[in-house]
């Protein structure tokens, strides 16, 4: 999903879209595309929507970052749902990994978090994290017991398990997407099919990183700026 318009970065969004700006000094998404190679993942579908060129044009065919790499619009911010259900209609094919764009995951962790996925059983998967940790509105908890997902958005204090922006996505869950009011957000989608009696695993993973504020980019590219010079 890398369609967003990152508004709480802007002014930097209105010229970059987030997921080329870098970390560690390089692309986030660049980054992103290498580890889901090393995952084994090879055939990527890009939902791309504000400044998308800049996005096809870092990306083009994949083949750089060891991926096939094919490209969905999003006319419009709707929701995650409708990111993920816009890349099923062009024939992303069932079960899905969903990834946010913008996340840069230790590494190793994506196919760590599919490995888990698959000998768990379960239709679909969601990632969780303690680092960075539960932080609302924009970072809620999971709420997990034997290891399958109970509340896609936790309101308990006390719950150290974030949600971290990498699911695995099955049939259940497809047939949910956007069918509540605009936007069409995944949360509601597999809170769906958790009520309706789906298996969903929760799955830890380590630290993420990501860029929410200008500072940020500073920050998160301090040390790379440091031994580079």
């Amino acid at each position: 999903m890398a369609a967003g318009e990152g508004r709480r970065l802007r002014p930097l969004t209105e010229r970059w879209p987030k997921p080329v700006l870098p970390i560690d000094g390089r692309p986030v998404l660049g980054t992103l595309l290498r580890e889901l190679a090393a995952a084994q993942i090879e055939r990527v579908t890009l939902v791309v929507g504000h400044l998308a060129e800049q996005i096809e044009r870092l990306v083009g065919d994949g083949r750089a970052f060891g991926v096939h790499a094919a490209y969905v619009r999003q006319p419009a911010a709707d929701g995650s749902a409708d990111a993920v259900a816009r890349a099923l209609d062009a024939g992303t094919p069932l079960p899905a990994l969903v990834v946010g764009a913008d996340t840069v995951f230790s590494a190793g962790d994506v196919g760590r978090f599919v490995h888990g996925w698959r000998a768990s059983g379960a239709e679909g998967a969601v990632a969780v994290r303690r680092d960075p940790p539960p932080a609302p509105p924009n970072r809620f908890a999971v709420a997990i017991a034997d290891g399958l997902v109970t509340r896609v958005l936790d309101d308990d204090p006390a719950n150290p398990l974030a949600g971290a922006p990498l699911w695995v996505l099955g049939t259940h869950a497809r047939s949910r997407l956007c069918l509540d009011e605009r936007p069409w957000e995944l949360g509601s989608a597999y809170q769906r099919t958790i009520d309706e009696g789906a298996a969903i695993a929760g799955i830890e993973i380590g630290k993420t990183r990501d860029l929410t504020d200008p500072l940020d980019l500073v920050e998160e590219n301090f040390r790379y700026l440091i031994e580079t010079t």
